[in-house]
């Protein structure tokens, strides 16, 4: 069974569409295939689909549910003879589990992907790094759960997902500047920067794939234009590393390209291995 809830939600079964069509069980089985491998209690599931407002035979409406769910795999097939699919969701006293392995779970491939990659740029493989954290982020089709009318769980959840994702994204940059592949950066940076206009991170690494591609008064630009935004969205000046990187583009500080490894770099330079935006 293959279920993706990075766009909209998808479940497979020996390449057979089994995605419940109604909102209630799509709630339901996206919940479970979040906290898959995890007993899921009947209250979350029930705060879940009807959040204050439970009918009053909602234990036996729950239980339908979860019956169609697994009934709909059943039908679908297992491919394996010795397993109904129909015991992937499994019954416990108080709640449910739906057991599957991280690489039918797309969100379990994009967060492991994204730990290996964010060890292996701490480590020091850049390009490796580069390319995890680009295979992490293409597992997305759109926002999470897009399709779905969430309930207060998977909102939570999309958020977690979603900040999870930006970090990737950031790191997936970091990763991309240290190889030198500023003008490469430059179309992304700039849209990113015009739809998250205080986001500062894309700000930091906007400014220095400009100045890298020899546009020093763009880059300059550039942090008078999030200064702009950050005062009056926000009421808050610029971060310390905005403003120091503004400054080292000022007096030149910030050399064309990375600078060689030091174990002693001279004070308020920029070098690209030295800053962690």
């Amino acid at each position: 069974m293959q279920i993706s809830v990075l766009g909209p939600l998808s479940v497979t079964m020996n390449g057979r569409n089994v995605t419940p069509t109604a909102p209630k069980p799509r709630r339901i089985l996206a919940l479970l295939a979040m906290s898959a491998n995890q007993v899921v209690r009947n209250e979350q599931l029930i705060e879940e689909v009807w959040e204050d407002r439970p009918p009053s035979s909602v234990a036996t409406t729950l239980q339908t549910y979860i019956y169609q769910l697994r009934k709909s795999l059943r039908l679908a097939g297992g491919s394996r003879a010795d397993r109904d699919p129909g015991d992937e969701l499994r019954t416990f006293v108080g709640g449910y589990m739906l057991t599957l392995p991280n690489e039918d779970l797309d969100s379990l491939r994009f967060e492991e992907r994204a730990q290996r990659g964010r060890a292996q740029l701490s480590a020091g493989d850049v390009a490796g790094a580069a390319r995890t954290l680009r295979e992490a982020l293409d597992l997305w089709r759109g926002p999470a759960m897009v399709d779905l009318n969430p309930g207060p769980v998977l909102v939570s959840e999309a958020l977690r997902l979603d900040e999870i994702r930006k970090s990737v994204l950031e790191l997936r940059i970091e990763a991309d500047l240290r190889l030198g592949c500023h003008h490469e950066l430059l179309a992304e940076l700039i849209k990113l920067v015009s739809s998250q206009p205080t986001h500062e991170g894309f700000q930091v690494k906007l400014m220095i794939a400009l100045y890298r591609a020899g546009r020093r008064s763009e880059a300059l630009q550039v942090y008078q234009h999030a200064r702009e935004s950050l005062v009056r969205e926000l009421g808050v000046d610029p971060s310390e590393t905005l403003q120091q990187l503004h400054h080292a583009i000022l007096t030149g500080d910030l050399g064309p390209g990375p600078a060689p490894e030091s174990p002693s770099p001279s004070p308020g330079a920029w070098a690209m291995h030295e800053v962690r935006y």
